[in-house]
């Protein structure tokens, strides 16, 4: 079961995604700051299939900035960003090749969102791997 990394730290948006992502066939570590979710990343214990990350969290990062250095430890992991508020500054903030979801969203959206976004992932590797020959 892929392992996605969740950052938020509103408690009822934690157990609406905690369900919706279950309920849509992954596994949830979920983390309360954006420090905590890069060590989580960096430390190597579990591979994270993708980020999903609220922008506005408690502590020195925003979601921002924690999707960018995110993407410093792992190059392709995708990200999903979740907002109430600062749907305008994705276009200028957010990383390449992510997906912004509005609050409030149906569970179906973000299960689509992060699915969509794994098996972009999975097609670009499998375009860049090297031709075999018998």
């Amino acid at each position: 079961m892929p392992v996605i990394l969740f950052v938020e730290d509103e408690p009822s948006v934690q157990e609406f995604v905690k369900d919706a992502l279950h309920e849509g066939g992954y596994d949830l570590t979920v983390s309360t700051s954006a420090s905590e979710a890069l060590t989580l990343l960096g430390g190597g214990v579990v591979k994270y299939r993708a980020l999903v990350t609220d922008i506005h969290i408690d502590g020195e990062m925003n979601g921002w900035d924690l999707a960018r250095q995110a993407r410093q430890i792992d190059p392709t992991i995708p990200v999903i960003y979740i907002t109430g508020a600062a749907a305008d500054q994705w276009v200028s903030q957010g990383v390449p090749e992510s997906v912004l979801l509005q609050k409030p969203f149906a569970p179906a959206q973000l299960v689509t969102a992060v699915s969509q976004l794994l098996n972009a992932t999975v097609q670009k590797a499998g375009h860049s791997l090297p031709e075999t020959k018998n």
